[in-house]
C-alpha cells in the first residue's frame, strides 16, 4: 500500500511538473522550481568567477562580449515573439573570457556565459563564435540543468521516496548542482549534458545565432575543425558529446530551417 501510494504521488508530481522545450516542443519533467535552478546556479558561477583569471586579451574579450549581446538580444527576441517573454526575466546576461588553453565554453542558468581562450584556436570568425554560444544559450533556455537535476533527483533518491526527495529539496539541488553544473569540484568541465540535450542545443542554437545575423553555416566549418583537432587529442568539449560525424549531419539537417531566419 505505501509502495503504491508513493507511486501515485510520483505520478501526480511528473504530470505537474511537465514542460515543453521552446523551439524543438519536446517534453520534459522539471522537479526543480526556476528560482531555486538560479539560485543555486549563481552560487556555482560566483565561486567560480571569482577564482577564475580572467583574459588579458582585450580584443578577444571584446569580441566574445559582442558577439555575445547579439545572440542574447536574438534570444530574447524570438522568447518575446512566441509569448514566452516571462521567461526573459530569469536572464542577467554576462559574457566573460577567462585565461585557459582548456577547448571550451558554457552558459550557466541564468545566462552567465564563460569562454575559455582555448577555443578560440577553433575560431575565426564572429560567425563561429555565435555557433559556440548560440549553443550553450540553447543549454539555458531550454533548461536542460533543470531537467539533469531532475533526473539526478529521481535517480538518488529513488521512485519510491521521490515525494520525500523533493518536499525538501532545496538543499539537495544545493548538493546535485555541483554535479550537473561540473564547476563546484572540477573547474572547467562543460555541462554534462545526454547527447540528446547536445543534439537539442545544436539545433536550438543554430536558430538563436540566425536570428542574430550570424551565417548558421558557420557551425559546420567550426566543428570540422573541432574534429580535426582530436588529432592531437580530445577537446574536452567533446568529450562526454555526440560523434563528430553524427553531429555534423545532425546540424546540416538543420541548416534548411536555420536559414529561413538568417539575414545577411
Amino acid at each position: 500500500m505505501r509502495k503504491l501510494f508513493g507511486l501515485f504521488i510520483i505520478t501526480l508530481l511528473l504530470l505537474s511538473s511537465c514542460g515543453s522545450v521552446p523551439l524543438t516542443g519536446r517534453k520534459q519533467v522539471l522537479l526543480v522550481s526556476d528560482q531555486e535552478v538560479l539560485t543555486a546556479s549563481l552560487t556555482q558561477y560566483s565561486d567560480y568567477i571569482k577564482s577564475a583569471k580572467l583574459s588579458a586579451n582585450q580584443t578577444m574579450a571584446n569580441q566574445v562580449v559582442r558577439v555575445g549581446k547579439k545572440i542574447a538580444a536574438a534570444t530574447e527576441t524570438y522568447l518575446k515573439s512566441n509569448g514566452l517573454e516571462a521567461e526573459i526575466k530569469t536572464f542577467a546576461w554576462e559574457f566573460n573570457l577567462v585565461q585557459s588553453t582548456d577547448i571550451n565554453a558554457f552558459c550557466m542558468p541564468g545566462g552567465k556565459i564563460v569562454v575559455y581562450e582555448g577555443i578560440m584556436n577553433y575560431i575565426s570568425s564572429d560567425d563561429e563564435l555565435a555557433a559556440v554560444m548560440g549553443h550553450e544559450v540553447a543549454h539555458a533556455v531550454a533548461k536542460h540543468s533543470n531537467e539533469r537535476m531532475s533526473q539526478q533527483l529521481m535517480t538518488e533518491y529513488g521512485a519510491a521516496v521521490l515525494g520525500t526527495a523533493i518536499s525538501n529539496k532545496s538543499q539537495a539541488v544545493q548538493n546535485i548542482a555541483s554535479t550537473v553544473y561540473g564547476l563546484g569540484a572540477q573547474y572547467g568541465v562543460m555541462l554534462p549534458y545526454s547527447r540528446k540535450h547536445e543534439f537539442e542545443a545544436d539545433h536550438m542554437g543554430l536558430i538563436f545565432m540566425s536570428i542574430a545575423g550570424y551565417n548558421p553555416q558557420a557551425a559546420i566549418t567550426f566543428w570540422q575543425k573541432m574534429a580535426q583537432g582530436k588529432s592531437s587529442g580530445i577537446p574536452e568539449i567533446m568529450s562526454t558529446h555526440p560523434n563528430d560525424a553524427n553531429r555534423i549531419a545532425e546540424l546540416q539537417k538543420y541548416l534548411p530551417e536555420a536559414m529561413k531566419y538568417y539575414k545577411k
